[in-house]
């Protein structure tokens, strides 16, 4: 089956939570396609078990061009000054805002305290990069777009992530009301909902998760057999960026193995 390729050359793309998981995939995928990536996060480390190389290294290494910006999306000066990191190479043409964290408990258990750090990143930190993204776009009269990571769970509930469920749910409207206000400066706003994909960031996630069959217990069947991987989402964020989806914006792209339907 064959791959679709995609020009980014020229553009400069911003991800964040690059570091690691979701993140990291997209962010090489956007430096295969050419752009300049600045890579957001606390940490520069990989925090993949099968990771070593930093992600803009790893772009790099592979002949492309990628920075490293140390930022926490829960802090609005931060967020800030990533945007203008990417004003020294032409500014935004493309934001992805990936950074997010995971609390899972039950519902009676939930301590405020991860409600506030769930709302701090998952839901401020994407509704501030959009922000910031969209002003830089909209003062520089060269609309762009932006790419949130929603989640399955912005449809659904399930059990023990009641607290996570509200905050990707408020990541799906974040960016359906941003769509909305930013469609009139030609600046689109989409988001890519993931299922059930194996990375180190997702608490409780275990190998024998990772190497899910139709059998396993852990997960409810899935139409594709297998639990996903970070360059199973990668794609949609580059679609989403491109031309080829030039009329589509306030859309939520799930990419979850056929999980929601069954």
């Amino acid at each position: 089956m064959g791959r679709l390729s995609y020009d980014f050359d020229g553009e400069t793309v911003i991800v964040t939570g690059g570091s690691s998981g979701i993140g990291r995939a997209v962010a090489a995928r956007f430096g295969e396609a050419g752009a300049t990536v600045v890579v957001a996060d606390v940490d520069e480390e990989p925090r993949d078990v099968d990771a070593i190389v930093p992600t803009a290294q790893r772009i790099r290494d592979a002949g492309g061009e990628a920075h490293f910006v140390e930022t926490d999306v829960s802090d609005p000066d931060d967020v800030e000054s990533v945007v203008a990191a990417a004003r020294e190479f032409g500014g935004v043409d493309v934001m992805v805002n990936n950074a997010g964290i995971s609390r899972q408990a039950p519902f009676l258990d939930i301590d405020p305290d991860d409600l506030d750090a769930l709302y701090e990143v998952n839901v401020k930190g994407v509704f501030v990069g959009t922000q910031a993204a969209g002003r830089d776009m909209v003062e520089r009269d060269d609309p762009g777009c932006i790419v949130n990571t929603a989640s399955i769970s912005s449809e659904v509930s399930q059990f023990g992530q009641s607290a996570y469920d509200v905050s990707k749910a408020a990541v799906q409207m974040a960016t359906r009301g941003a769509a909305l206000e930013l469609g009139e400066h030609g600046v689109r706003v989409n988001a890519v909902a993931p299922g059930h994909i194996g990375t180190e960031i997702t608490e409780g996630w275990t190998e024998e998760a990772r190497s899910y069959d139709r059998e396993s217990d852990l997960l409810k069947p899935l139409p594709l057999g297998r639990a996903g991987t970070p360059e199973d989402v990668a794609g949609a964020f580059c679609w989403l960026a491109s031309e080829d989806a030039a009329y589509v914006t306030g859309e939520t792209v799930t990419v979850d193995g056929g999980w929601l339907v069954t």
